[in-house]
């Protein structure tokens, strides 16, 4: 009969896998990486790249398609939109602010998060009595009908919105650290931390958020997604960003009503709002993949 230590030798990892991991990992890092990185330079480069500009009307060129189709020229190489602005100017700019939005709610929701949930789960009793009940009352009331409501309230603008996504976004940074915290705030090293009498905040920075960086990364580049989708759906309900500043969500608000008789004005919006969001989503998979030490590439069984 097989020992205990005999069953746990052949379920670890073969040094052939994990050569095997270390060459197919980077690759799958890298892979969705790229798209990500040309929207970033596209977002930094739109003054540049872009052929006109996003907010110029002309209503005499309205609706002309893509270059490769009847009535499309390379002077406007995407086509124009209902009042005649070229789609592929307005598709460069709006990468500038629909991404900076994006980015600036997942860092402000991380960092709120993630600090709350430290706090709450490293000290426990009112502290984590306060953070647990409002993270269930958020859970309970729908994002969609908040954000409607504060922005309402407070007015359709680029700050009001950034923070409105990232009210959205902290309480799932701050429940899963509040885990991570509970169990690690029982280990030895905490404990000798705390036996050689390391203060509270000395432990929460120099032991316990080392620990959890990493998977406070991974959250937050799901996060840039998720961010990305919910500022294009309040955008095309008209309470993102305001016309006639360009971004994915307003461009393909304005292309619902000419979706019919001209196809590309909301296409190719709706195709930068997949590429990245996909892209980001393939990047945080391969991070949690990179940075678990448990994770081993699947093997066929034979």
């Amino acid at each position: 009969m097989s020992t205990v230590a005999d069953q746990a030798g052949a379920l670890a990892p073969r040094p052939a896998a994990v050569a095997r991991r270390r060459r197919q990992v980077p690759w799958k890092l890298l892979l969705p990486a790229v798209p990500v990185v040309l929207a970033v330079l596209v977002a930094l480069l739109a003054p540049w790249l872009a052929p006109h500009s996003p907010t110029a009307n002309e209503l005499g060129a309205r609706l002309r398609p893509p270059f490769w189709l009847d009535g499309g020229s390379f002077a406007r190489p995407l086509g124009t939109d209902l009042l005649g602005r070229d789609v592929l100017s307005r598709l460069l700019w709006g990468a500038q602010v629909s991404l900076p939005i994006a980015l600036a709610a997942t860092i402000l929701g991380a960092t709120v998060g993630s600090t709350l949930g430290l706090i709450s789960g490293y000290y426990r009793g009112l502290a984590d009595g306060v953070v647990t009940k409002v993270v269930d009352v958020q859970l309970a009331f729908p994002f969609v009908l908040f954000a409607i409501s504060v922005i309402a309230v407070a007015g359709p603008s680029i700050g009001v919105l950034v923070v409105v996504l990232a009210i959205g976004s902290w309480v799932g940074h701050a429940r899963i650290m509040r885990g991570l915290a509970l169990s690690l705030r029982e280990r030895e090293y905490i404990q000798a931390a705390r036996a050689l009498g390391a203060s509270g905040p000395r432990i929460l920075l120099r032991h316990l958020l080392p620990n959890v960086l990493s998977v406070i990364l991974v959250l937050a580049t799901f996060d840039v997604g998720r961010a990305i989708i919910l500022e294009a759906t309040l955008s095309f309900l008209g309470l993102g960003v305001q016309p006639p500043t360009p971004s994915w969500g307003s461009d393909l608000k304005d292309a619902a009503t000419a979706v019919r008789q001209a196809w590309w004005v909301a296409t190719f919006p709706g195709l930068a709002i997949m590429v990245v969001v996909l892209s980001v989503n393939l990047f945080g998979d391969a991070m949690r993949d990179l940075l678990d030490p448990r994770y081993t590439p699947k093997r066929t069984i034979r």
